[in-house]
């Protein structure tokens, strides 16, 4: 009997022990999940985390971040509000951020030019940006904005039928200028017969013109190179209308004809209908490409090289594959590389980066045998705006902003032709019934044998 008490004793002892090692495990792990926390995104695309574009330029901001959004007193809005600014603190710890009722504080409200509800304020480094809606895409490129110095600034050309910035016509440039814009450029058309290149402080901008340049015009241009002016070049195909003496002056040469492609492979899998449609595909390592993993696509593109120059440093960043050409016969569907007619065999390169040391700074050039990839119908094609907006960041010399791109998430629709359709409808509907009555039945023989 004294030994079946001491085991009782012994039971409750190791229960009661149990019970508090248990309830102290408990306590220290709620202490650890207020002190510590862990976040991992598992859906397809990480489409819940940050994008690595927006993680990069975070990671270039050396202050603290303050954001106050404005929003109406909702449980669901609060909830989105903070899922999204929460992502940006996981990352930057220094951000802040505050849910403010307008109508609450109306003062803060006033101070901050608030007009209507969901507006929020961003403010870095003394500079405020305001922002109509929280988003990934929005956030960014207002981080972007305020992480800028100074506001860069793009000359275009105009005067000879370039491309207009603000054209929204199929061959414009208005796309390419609104996110130019939502990034922080500066945009501004530049006759040379009316204004001097002296003191722009700034790219310029030429994209292939319509009309020939005078000779002064182009001296005006050498100048501005000469002085350590930075340069976007887009030539298409064809007479260079002056600015050969250009294309002198940089040591660099254009190749005749137009680059086609006539793998048909490759242009099954893209679509493509036309072999001078060009996709790019693989890039040389340069600061304007490195990131990019996606193709681009040229319509109607010259090919060009960096003759020997020891004054600029060049790199090829655009190159086609070994089977495409220079069309010099013209590039209908049929054409065919014919040496003897004057093509020239691929690979070729289409894009030329060329810097050097000038004046204690680096002096920057882009050159691009072709205009159309930026245009209205043609930015959305594969990675040009990518691609387009850092070139435009390198000439800049914001090299640790390239892209800030908006995030996909591939698998939140499911699309199914009418095939998928009427299979999935057909098991459902028929064959799975027809295995649960079969099932039953053979259960029910089963049992009724065994009676």
């Amino acid at each position: 009997m004294a030994l079946f008490n001491k085991i009782a004793i012994l039971n409750r002892l190791n229960l009661l022990i149990f019970i508090s090692l248990f309830s102290i495990s408990i306590g220290l792990l709620a202490w650890l999940s207020t002190q510590y926390s862990f976040y991992s995104d598992w859906t397809y695309g990480n489409r819940h985390s940050l994008s690595e574009d927006t993680r990069q330029l975070l990671a270039s901001l050396d202050g603290p971040v303050l954001i106050r959004s404005y929003q109406v007193e909702d449980l669901s809005m609060e909830q989105a509000v903070n899922e999204i600014l929460r992502r940006y603190q996981r990352i930057k710890p220094d951000i802040s951020y505050s849910l403010v009722n307008p109508e609450l504080e109306p003062d803060l409200a006033r101070a901050d030019n608030i007009t209507r509800y969901g507006q929020t304020i961003i403010k870095y480094k003394q500079q405020t940006e305001a922002i109509d809606s929280l988003s990934e895409q929005n956030i960014s490129n207002a981080l972007l904005r305020l992480s800028r110095e100074h506001k860069a600034t793009l000359y275009f050309l105009s005067g000879h039928g370039e491309r207009k910035p603000g054209d929204i016509s199929p061959l414009g440039y208005n796309t390419l200028s609104n996110q130019l814009v939502s990034q922080g450029f500066a945009l501004n058309s530049l006759q040379l017969l009316e204004h001097s290149l002296d003191n722009i402080n700034g790219t310029l901008v030429i994209s292939s013109p319509s009309h020939p340049f005078l000779a002064g015009e182009i001296d005006q241009i050498k100048q501005f190179i000469d002085h350590g002016g930075n340069l976007l070049w887009l030539q298409d195909p064809g007479e260079q209308l002056g600015l050969e003496a250009l294309a002198s002056h940089l040591k660099v040469q254009f190749i005749d004809g137009v680059v086609v492609d006539d793998d048909q492979n490759l242009r099954t899998v893209l679509n493509i209908t036309h072999p001078a449609k060009l996709p790019i595909l693989s890039y040389k390592l340069h600061p304007i490409t490195e990131n990019m993993k996606y193709f681009t696509l040229f319509i109607t593109a010259s090919a060009l090289y960096a003759r020997d120059n020891e004054e600029w440093q060049s790199t090829p960043i655009l190159l086609t594959q070994d089977s495409s050409w220079s069309e010099t016969d013209g590039f209908i569907l049929n054409a065919k590389f014919e040496l003897e007619q004057g093509d020239t065999k691929g690979p070729l390169s289409i894009g030329l980066a060329l810097q050097r040391d000038h004046a204690g700074k680096q002096q920057r050039i882009v050159i691009i045998g072709d205009t159309d990839f930026i245009s209205n119908n043609n930015i959305g094609q594969g990675a040009n705006l990518v691609f387009t907006m850092n070139s435009l960041n390198w000439l800049t010399k914001d090299d640790a902003l390239i892209s800030i791109s908006v995030k996909n998430a591939p698998d939140t629709q499911l699309n199914l032709d009418d095939t998928k359709i009427a299979v999935i409808g057909f098991g459902f509907l028929i064959l799975l019934p027809l295995l649960l009555l079969a099932t039953g039945f053979y259960i029910w023989h089963k049992r009724r044998v065994r009676q």
